[in-house]
């Protein structure tokens, strides 16, 4: 089933610095902040919510399709794309501007401070649903903030069932409008802060807003996640990682595996553990697409994790 996935793709600059930055910050002089971290650990990774989401859901087997807006920068972007067969038929070139980037630096505490540049991802909204022809699912996922709204509903409109997924896009919007995107929406999902702050900013319990769509999922990081679907809550088992090094993409390939299972008619017991699954495979790998495996190594972790079979 063909997945079009609106969303943000993204270069992540990641740096580190080796000491804490409370040595380096006078409290009683922020108001005139001026400091340098020397940063002698430096990497770049492929990133964007968008990006991270066809990465794992192609390796799953589906059949991921990304809408999204690049800069001039986009070249090393392209060819690996190229390298990895995803569909680049629906990424819009915006000439004179940057694709979207993160420049993320970490001290030795993980703090982190980060400053992050839209670039194209501000012209979202020059890409439409419709061009993408014979889309059968689909994603909102953090981008652009009209082109959000207005993918929003040109999925409902064409009757295509989407998830909206407001990531770290959703301090952009209201409570009217958040509470547009559930209505127009099939699926909601979020982590455990954002659903506090969605029912903040709506005035609507969790219980209400599943009212509204076939199922809204919450993700709790290591304790799992929670599927509040048909007026029923459905437990969802986290699954132990090989290590924990990053967890820089995790909720995409959670979202990966949610599609892939919403794609196949899978129940929520099933695409629910499926997506953990996704989720503790990221984790074990730094970036968000540097995880790797295959059909036969995905369906023998989750037989080890669930007891259960996956194809």
């Amino acid at each position: 089933m063909s997945t079009l996935i609106c969303g943000s793709m993204a270069y992540d600059t990641i740096m580190v610095f080796r000491d804490q930055f409370k040595n380096h910050i006078l409290p009683d002089q922020l108001h005139i902040l001026n400091v340098a971290f020397l940063v002698p650990d430096m990497r770049r990774e492929f990133g964007g919510c968008a990006g991270n989401i066809a990465y794992t859901l192609q390796m799953l087997g589906g059949e991921a399709r990304i809408m999204a807006t690049v800069g001039d920068d986009f070249a090393p972007y392209d060819e690996r794309l190229q390298r990895q067969g995803l569909v680049q038929d629906y990424i819009r070139l915006v000439p004179g501007t940057f694709t979207a980037q993160a420049f993320i630096t970490t001290d030795l505490d993980d703090n982190q401070i980060t400053a992050f540049h839209p670039g194209a991802m501000n012209f979202a909204h020059d890409n439409h649903v419709a061009d993408a022809k014979g889309t059968k699912l689909g994603i909102v996922a953090p981008d652009g903030r009209d082109g959000m709204i207005q993918h929003a509903r040109e999925f409902h409109e064409a009757g295509i069932p989407f998830i909206f997924d407001p990531g770290q896009g959703l301090p952009m919007f209201g409570g009217p409008e958040l509470e547009e995107f559930v209505r127009l929406a099939d699926y909601v999902t979020v982590n455990d802060y954002e659903a506090q702050m969605l029912q903040d900013r709506t005035g609507k319990k969790l219980d209400e807003l599943a009212k509204l769509v076939k199922a809204v999922v919450v993700t709790l990081g290591a304790k799992g996640a929670v599927v509040h679907a048909g007026g029923k809550q459905i437990e969802i088992p986290s699954v132990k990682p090989e290590a924990v090094l990053d967890p820089t993409g995790c909720g995409d390939a959670f979202r990966a595996g949610l599609l892939y299972g919403l794609a196949a008619g899978a129940d929520w017991e099933l695409t629910g553990r499926l997506a953990s699954l996704m989720g503790s495979l990221k984790i074990a790998r730094r970036g968000g697409q540097n995880h790797r495996f295959d059909r036969a190594e995905a369906a023998d972790r989750f037989q080890q994790a669930f007891g259960m079979n996956l194809w």
